[in-house]
């Protein structure tokens, strides 16, 4: 019989995590307790922003999965800044929060927050442990989230009487998702397409986004960049994804960038777009193409059939400036 602080990071260690990040507090105190002998370096901030910070720092700069850790109520809240920015710019990253005994909440109890409700549009995926059973399962798919496609925040939040009950432990859980069904044909279909949307455009750019590194696609990237021989230019976040000396690269796009980027995306007449996500500038003209990036593979999506495959080596039409 192990108590749940203690499967919880048994389960924490099964998922390669050997540093954390946090603030001690009444609610997650029993999991601190747990901490001597785990495996696991904790490092304590002076704050819980300091906390999430620096676990999305340790993300970015190792390209592992952060973990920030708080207690219940206003140790909870002071996360939602570093939530938010870890969204925004694609960081992996979990944040475990304690939460009061499992039969106050909703009673409005000392430093009790729905720190659930508060998250959920900032978060990819999210969970209020019911029971220490479900401690490995919900740990498990935390992690495959935050990890999985587009990178982004998790938080679990644990009451902490689950934290101090005990239960039998027969091993860390795995976590499958669901399959969902695929067009067999989809990959050459729009293969065919995207290069059909290119060969039409009159003046096709190429916007390279945070999703270009985040899925380690960067060589296929400049090949790709270098056969279709368009004008290129990257977000803040894009930057190094493209080799700064090819010919064809206009530098940084936005507020910040150069006249040239800005002054290409402003009179494109075919986006090609390679980023975690898709921007407002993708979604103004039909004849628009995205490039979108994930951890497998550089993916090819068209704004008007909404349809992603991988890129296959096909002759890509070649343009020349007048």
């Amino acid at each position: 019989m192990l108590k749940g602080a203690e499967i919880f990071l048994k389960c924490l260690r099964a998922e390669g995590v050997e540093l954390v990040f946090g603030y001690p507090g009444g609610a997650i105190m029993p999991l601190y307790d747990a901490l001597e002998g785990s495996g696991i370096r904790h490092v304590l901030t002076r704050h819980e922003q300091g906390a999430v910070f620096a676990a999305e720092g340790h993300a970015r700069a190792t390209g592992q999965v952060g973990v920030a850790i708080a207690t219940s109520g206003p140790g909870a809240t002071n996360l939602v800044t570093g939530i938010a920015d870890a969204k925004m710019d694609s960081v992996p990253l979990v944040c475990i929060t304690g939460q009061v005994r499992s039969a106050l909440i909703g009673t409005d109890a000392f430093q009790e927050t729905d720190v659930f409700g508060l998250t959920l549009s900032l978060t990819k995926w999210s969970r209020l442990v019911r029971s220490i059973e479900e401690i490995p399962s919900a740990i498990a798919e935390g992690f495959y989230w935050a990890r999985e496609g587009r990178p982004g925040p998790v938080v679990i939040d644990i009451p902490t009487d689950f934290l101090k009950a005990k239960a039998e432990f027969s091993g860390p859980a795995k976590f499958t998702p669901k399959p969902r069904p695929s067009d067999a044909n989809g990959e050459t279909k729009f293969a065919d397409e995207l290069i059909a949307l290119l060969s039409k455009a009159a003046r096709p750019v190429a916007l390279i986004g945070a999703g270009a590194k985040l899925s380690g696609a960067i060589h296929e990237l400049r090949g790709l960049l270098d056969d279709l021989n368009i004008p290129a230019f990257a977000t803040v976040h894009g930057l190094g994804a493209v080799d700064p000396g090819a010919p064809y690269y206009l530098g940084m796009v936005g507020m910040h960038g150069t006249r040239a980027a800005n002054m290409a995306l402003h009179e494109e007449r075919g986006l090609t777009i390679a980023s975690p996500e898709i921007p407002a500038a993708s979604r103004r003209k039909p004849e628009s193409c995205i490039l979108k990036s994930t951890p497998r593979s550089l993916i090819a999506c068209g704004s008007a059939s909404c349809q992603s495959s991988a890129i296959s080596r096909k002759p890509f039409p070649r343009f020349t400036r007048e």
